[in-house]
């Protein structure tokens, strides 16, 4: 799926060209007659000693970028759901957008939190997969988040955003990279969605919603080892 996938960002247009959009279609029925686990959650606090550990090996911006998000995770927890949507969407969106080929010399690679943060610099995948997890240790419900693939139709290009369904029969809201404000999917007519998911699920998406459950989010090879490592991460 993900080497189909086209990285954007608003200073940079380069990409995959947009008829290969179509190949994301395929992933999204591939293995639906597997019956998985639903994938968890992981926590993504930190002690003093690991974030030190990391500053040891990455560099002192590193460590000062790890110590910031877990102030920003410990400042905002008594916040409502939609102050803490914009202080994880501005946060994350300091980071520079770099591409995989560049960034890790893979033409696909989702990074977790850490790696974000810690080589200052990710794609739209890991823009998304960081403000998901974390406001997820802020305790907003897996129902009310899905990490969306889209195609930015302006760039002609296909992105990834994280969304945000305040209650089950409103308009999602979108986190996005490209822009700083948060919007519902509604005022996105820049946005084309084609499927979504979470720790729980895979949609197909229409109109910014989702519309058909197609089955379990281990379907996505990447997201399955993005959690895998996370799971066995060592500081």
């Amino acid at each position: 799926m993900a080497r189909d996938t086209l990285k954007t960002q608003h200073r940079s247009t380069s990409g995959r060209p947009s008829s290969r959009l179509s190949a994301l279609f395929g992933l999204i029925f591939l293995s639906l007659a597997y019956s998985l686990t639903a994938a968890p959650d992981f926590s993504i606090k930190m002690s003093e000693a690991q974030i030190k550990k990391l500053g040891q090996k990455y560099g002192e911006m590193a460590e000062r970028r790890l110590r910031a998000w877990q102030n920003l995770i410990i400042d905002s927890a008594s916040l409502d759901e939609d102050e803490k949507l914009h202080r994880v969407n501005r946060f994350f969106n300091q980071l520079r957008f770099i591409d995989d080929i560049i960034h890790w010399k893979k033409k696909d690679y989702w990074a977790s939190p850490v790696e974000f943060l810690i080589t200052n610099g990710g794609d739209c995948e890991d823009f998304s997969i960081a403000k998901y997890y974390t406001l997820r240790q802020l305790g907003v419900p897996i129902e009310k988040l899905s990490i969306a693939y889209v195609k930015a139709l302006k760039l002609n290009q296909a992105h990834m955003v994280l969304t945000y369904y305040p209650s089950p029969g409103k308009t999602p809201l979108i986190l996005d990279n490209l822009i700083p404000e948060i919007k519902p999917a509604n005022r996105r007519l820049d946005l084309q969605h084609v499927y979504s998911f979470n720790g729980d699920n895979l949609w197909l998406s229409k109109k910014g919603r989702r519309s058909t459950l197609v089955g379990t989010s281990d379907q996505l090879k990447p997201w399955v080892q993005l959690q895998s490592r996370m799971e066995h991460q060592d500081y």
